[in-house]
């Protein structure tokens, strides 16, 4: 029996395999032109020889490496997870591999980071949402690299997007809360620094409250991190108000908040929705298992996540670096248990 190099290349595999080389390559990079009886061979092989294919060197030979750059702000609790599982999801099927960084909502560690995946010859750049340096936005369109982001949509983005009208979710929020009678309307946001998702979303909700005539004090408003311990300090603060003065509804920028909002009523004894309507925007999963099931603005998370995928797998095999698109997902206002009309004294 031959004796296994130590170093396996693809010449190696396809003596294992009983094909050419060039089958082989075929196989890793077009499994589609082979048929699957030689598939199933070459796999074999490649799995007993344990062989590695150099992604680098093919990349500096002008061939794709099959990785995918993708950026998000956080990967703490539920808020990108769905979005990153489904676009990871459809790129695998095509045959790439994401690689996947944060930045902290910091604009410019964003731009550091496209730098190293750009260094890592990425085949191609997924951001979220519309808010990034200029350097960010320079520096993809100088190394021609195909990119989208995803999240967000605008019809004016300077580069593909693939997402929800933010400000139309932050605006169906606020309708349900005026439709239902309230009037004394708290408002519980993350940040807006860096985070137009966030800020599109206050944004429309101010603007729906004030054309409604709902007038907003500032005791009733918070700002919290994107966090179910932090939320809740801040939603039982307002909520400690006496019950004259403190708000019938509380309108939360995101379902982590609002799960904490629910969390400080319950414990201040303040039942939801009878004393307090809660409202949310995302439909993370496990909203509608909570108790009560939380009333909130879906945003299609995994349908952005394939798109995007999708779009940006079909941009880098068409070699066309300078697509662009704009596609957007409607939103859908979720009604279920923690809102209602408040109550008359």
């Amino acid at each position: 029996m031959r004796k296994q190099p130590d170093k396996v290349d693809i010449v190696y595999v396809a003596r294992l395999a009983g094909v050419s080389p060039a089958t082989v390559s075929r196989a890793i990079n077009h499994p589609d032109l082979v048929s699957p009886a030689t598939r199933k061979r070459i796999d074999t092989a490649i799995r007993k020889s344990g062989y590695i294919r150099n992604r680098a060197a093919q990349a500096m030979h002008g061939k794709r490496s099959g990785t995918i750059g993708l950026i998000v702000p956080t990967m703490n609790y539920a808020i990108f997870a769905e979005v990153v599982q489904a676009f990871n999801d459809e790129i695998s099927n095509h045959g790439f591999t994401v690689l996947l960084a944060t930045h902290g909502y910091d604009l410019g560690s964003e731009y550091l980071v496209i730098r190293k995946l750009l260094e890592h010859r990425v085949d191609g750049v997924a951001l979220v949402g519309l808010n990034h340096s200029q350097d960010s936005i320079g520096i993809l369109g100088k190394q021609r690299v195909p990119s989208l982001t995803i999240w967000n949509y605008s019809a004016d983005s300077p580069i593909s997007c693939i997402g929800a009208d933010n400000f139309e979710a932050g605006q169906l929020a606020a309708q349900h809360i005026v439709v239902l009678g309230h009037r004394r309307v708290g408002l519980v946001f993350p940040p807006t620094e860096g985070n137009d998702r966030a800020r599109d979303r206050l944004n429309a909700a101010r603007q729906t409250l004030f054309e409604a005539g709902v007038t907003i004090r500032d005791e009733w408003c918070g700002e919290t991190p994107y966090s179910v311990s932090q939320s809740k300090k801040i939603c039982t603060e307002i909520l400690s108000l006496p019950r004259s003065e403190r708000p019938t509804a509380l309108l939360c920028g995101n379902d982590i908040i609002a799960q904490g909002a629910v969390y400080a009523a319950l414990r201040l004894g303040v039942s939801v929705p009878q004393e307090l309507s809660v409202v949310g925007i995302g439909d993370f999963a496990g909203s509608a298992d909570m108790e009560p099931a939380l009333t909130t603005v879906r945003i299609p998370a995994r349908r952005i996540g394939t798109a995007a995928g999708r779009r940006l797998v079909k941009a880098i095999t068409d070699a066309d670096p300078d697509f662009i698109l704009r596609e957007r997902l409607d939103v859908e206002l979720m009604m279920r248990a923690t809102t209602a009309q408040p109550r008359q004294d």
